[in-house]
C-alpha cells in the first residue's frame, strides 16, 4: 500500500496513517513559538505531535495516499510541511511584536548593550525584550490560546483535505499582511514608554545647553534608564492588556488564515 510492505497489514497501514499526519501536526509546532523553544525537548515535542496524530485518526477520516514513498506522495507530504509552517509562522509573527517594541525602547534608553540568549529563538535579545516575551508567553498560557492553536491544526484537516491542498495566493498575502500588522502592534507597544524617553532626552539635551560644564552622558544616561524603567511600571496595567489582545490576535489570525480564500 505505502510501497514499503513490512508484512503487519492493518496495523501497518494505522502506522503509515498516523506518520503521515503526524507531518502537518510537527511542522506546526516546530514553527510555532513555545512549541519550538529550546527547553523543550525534542522528545516531549514528538509525544505531543504522536498525541494530537491519534486523535486526528480517531475523530476524522484523513488517509494517507496510496504510496506514501512515491514521487505523489512525497509532494502530498511537502504540502502538509507547508501547511503546518504556514500556521506557526503565523504565530511567531505575533511573538515577533513584543521583541521588536523591546528593541525600540532599550535602544531609546541606552539599554541596548543588555543582550542575552533568547530561547525561543536562540538568538540575542536585550533584557527588555525577555521581558516582554515572558509576559506574552505567560499571556498566550493564561487565554488557553495554545490548545485553541491545537484546536486550530486538527480543524485544518477539514480546510485543508491531506494530498490535495495547497495554500492559495489570498492565503498567502494574508500571511504577509499579518506581517504588517506585527510592526503596528510593535510600534503601539513601544509608544508610551518611547515618547517619555524622548521627552527625558530633550529635556536633558536642554539642561547639558544651559550649563555646557555638565556631562551630557553621565547624566543622561541614567536619566534615560531612571525614567523608562518608571514609565513601565506606569504603562504595566496598559501593557498587560495590549499582550492579552495579542494573545487572542495570534489564534484569531491562523484562524483567517484558514478560511483566507
Amino acid at each position: 500500500m505505502i510501497a514499503v510492505d513490512f508484512g503487519f497489514g492493518t496495523l501497518e497501514a494505522e502506522l503509515w496513517r498516523m506518520m503521515f499526519i503526524m507531518t502537518r501536526i510537527g511542522a506546526a509546532l516546530l514553527a510555532a513559538p513555545i512549541f519550538s523553544s529550546a527547553g523543550v525537548p525534542v522528545q516531549l515535542r514528538v509525544a505531543i505531535t504522536g498525541a494530537v496524530a491519534i486523535l486526528v485518526t480517531a475523530w476524522t477520516d484523513v488517509a494517507a495516499p496510496a504510496a506514501l514513498l512515491s514521487a505523489a506522495g512525497l509532494v502530498a507530504m511537502a504540502s502538509e510541511v507547508l501547511i503546518g509552517l504556514a500556521m506557526g509562522f503565523v504565530i511567531q509573527l505575533t511573538f515577533a511584536a513584543p521583541t521588536i517594541a523591546a528593541e525600540v525602547i532599550s535602544g531609546t534608553m541606552g539599554m541596548s548593550i543588555a543582550t542575552a540568549a533568547d530561547p525561543n529563538s536562540g538568538a540575542g535579545s536585550t533584557a527588555l525584550g525577555q521581558y516582554f516575551s515572558i509576559l506574552l508567553t505567560l499571556a498566550f498560557l493564561a487565554v488557553d490560546a495554545h490548545l485553541q492553536f491545537v484546536s486550530l491544526i486538527v480543524r485544518s484537516y477539514t480546510v485543508f483535505p491531506p494530498g490535495g491542498s495547497w495554500l492559495s495566493a489570498a492565503q498567502f498575502e494574508q500571511v504577509v499582511s499579518f506581517g504588517g500588522d506585527m510592526l503596528a502592534t510593535a510600534v503601539l507597544l513601544a509608544l508610551p514608554v518611547t515618547l517619555i524617553l524622548i521627552l527625558v532626552n530633550v529635556v536633558t539635551g536642554i539642561v547639558s545647553r544651559s550649563a555646557p560644564s555638565l556631562n551630557l552622558f553621565a547624566l543622561g544616561l541614567p536619566a534615560g534608564v531612571f525614567a523608562g524603567i518608571i514609565a513601565l511600571v506606569i504603562s504595566a496595567p496598559l501593557l498587560n492588556e495590549q499582550l492579552l489582545g495579542l494573545a487572542g490576535d495570534a489564534v484569531a489570525d491562523v484562524e483567517t488564515m484558514l478560511v483566507a480564500r
